[in-house]
């Protein structure tokens, strides 16, 4: 479907309170834009919900007209899930709004919200929420997926700091999931993807930190495997105020990197320390970081951690082609080294990366069936990602992404972070991704979704009666 009725569609826009986006519009292609600019689809209408009654009336208005719909809170989907060829999409852009009680150390963050919205807010009381490497990451997406970032070590996965969601269901029914309000919705949206409703606002337990100790330590992509070989003792081995994660990577040509860096491929680490920074511990800490090879950059700097949070933000603006796929590893092995050096020194474009994040110290202190994270026996969260401005170079990323993860797959154990599982994967990569936890989804979303309206996800189909 490409068109909507104009009567419907009228209908519609003098219900809501955000805009009704057509093809028709001038703002229409600033609306289907989305950060993977590789994604081109062209919905037949994009509708922007400032609050839940404009969601509950977009719901019904899809199902009416017989609409696929997509939800859009943040637009990171690397394949796009966010929007559908010829659907509604439901997007939640307006609803960024963050209110902190500092006293109770919790805060309500609407649907539509950025990191960098959440980050904000909870600052100014010295506290925040492990959640994500960019600001600019949409809140709603990245904990659905479970959520994993710079303070997953000290206080684990985004999901273990939720308290509760408010969800609008497919038949529009308003719902509060929690552990003593619709427990199994509330176990299954802790990683289980939008499969089960339009989430329109978390409450996130917040933990301390404010001013954070950072530091990037850069070695020649030759020294690759050596790197590795030190860092998959060393981090693990770490006590939990210190996160890592692992990246390969060609030097952007900006501060703070000097310029007889710039262009160069390296392999490095990100350095996180909420511990406390006076007396030098950051530099105690990191004082191994020449133990594999003497780093050609190591620089270390205190920072707010929303700064650190947006430190990236200017090198991967929207707009940019992705390609990406992900796989969880318990272990760095001498033979998955090997890959790892032979394809970094293989980027093919500037932008291109991969990363290993760490899921261990504080998320493997959670139960394993506690939420429907399956994987709390990872050690990293690993993603293969193919960049670049230029769609020329689309198909060139594409296979460079595609080729590194085939051969490094074997590798890993199975499964992969579910926000990392890009287009076209097996069927049964959602299945792989999910584990043992996988059946209870089903019959989550056969109570929740019977007939699978919130399809434009990583889908879980909903199991038989």
């Amino acid at each position: 479907m490409t068109s909507i009725d104009g009567t419907a569609l009228d209908g519609l826009r003098a219900t809501l309170r955000g805009p009704v986006i057509t093809p028709e519009d001038t703002d229409y292609d600033d609306s289907r834009s989305l950060y993977n600019a590789m994604i081109d689809r062209r919905p037949a209408a994009v509708a922007r919900c400032a609050d839940v009654t404009d969601v509950r009336a977009t719901l019904a208005f899809a199902q009416d007209a017989g609409l696929d719909l997509a939800v859009r809170g943040g637009g990171h989907s690397g394949p796009g899930l966010c929007l559908v060829e010829g659907g509604l999409t439901l997007d939640l852009s307006p609803m960024r709004w963050v209110r902190v009680d500092p006293e109770a150390r919790t805060a309500q963050v609407g649907g539509g919200s950025q990191l960098g919205d959440l980050d904000h807010a909870t600052h100014t009381f010295g506290l925040g929420v492990p959640a994500g490497i960019m600001s600019t990451t949409g809140v709603g997406g990245l904990t659905l997926g479970g959520g994993h970032g710079y303070l997953t070590r000290a206080y684990g996965l985004t999901v273990d700091s939720l308290l509760a969601a408010d969800v609008v269901l497919a038949d529009g029914t308003f719902v509060t999931a929690s552990a003593t309000e619709h427990p199994d919705l509330f176990w299954a949206l802790r990683g289980g993807g939008g499969n089960f409703g339009v989430v329109t606002s978390f409450t996130y337990r917040l933990h301390p930190v404010d001013t954070v100790g950072v530091a990037v330590t850069l070695w020649p992509v030759d020294r690759t495997a050596e790197v590795l070989r030190w860092y998959r003792d060393f981090l693990p081995a770490s006590p939990d105020d210190l996160y890592g994660f692992f990246a390969l990577l060609t030097v952007p040509p900006a501060p703070p990197f000097p310029e007889e860096i710039h262009g160069q491929k390296m392999c490095g680490v990100v350095w996180c320390h909420t511990g406390d920074l006076a007396a030098g511990r950051l530099e105690e800490a990191l004082s191994p970081v020449s133990d594999p090879a003497p780093p050609a950059f190591h620089f270390t700097s205190p920072m707010p951690y929303p700064a650190l949070q947006a430190m990236f933000d200017g090198l991967l603006p929207k707009g940019l082609q992705w390609y990406w796929r992900g796989d969880f590893f318990d272990a760095i092995s001498d033979a998955a080294i090997e890959v790892h050096a032979q394809y970094g020194r293989a980027l093919p474009t500037g932008l291109s990366t991969m990363h290993l994040y760490p899921v261990d110290g504080a998320a493997h202190r959670t139960a394993p069936d506690a939420t429907a994270w399956a994987y709390r026996d990872a050690t990293w969260s690993g993603v293969i990602a193919g960049i670049d401005p230029d769609p020329a170079n689309a198909e060139r990323i594409r296979q460079w992404c595609v080729d590194y993860w085939t051969a490094l797959h074997p590798h890993s154990m199975g499964g992969a972070y579910v926000n990392f599982l890009g287009e076209a994967e097996a069927p049964d990569r959602v299945r792989s991704t999910y584990r043992g936890t996988y059946d209870r989804l089903a019959a989550a979303k056969r109570t929740y979704d019977p007939d699978n309206f919130f399809s434009a996800n990583q889908n879980i189909t909903p199991a038989a009666a």
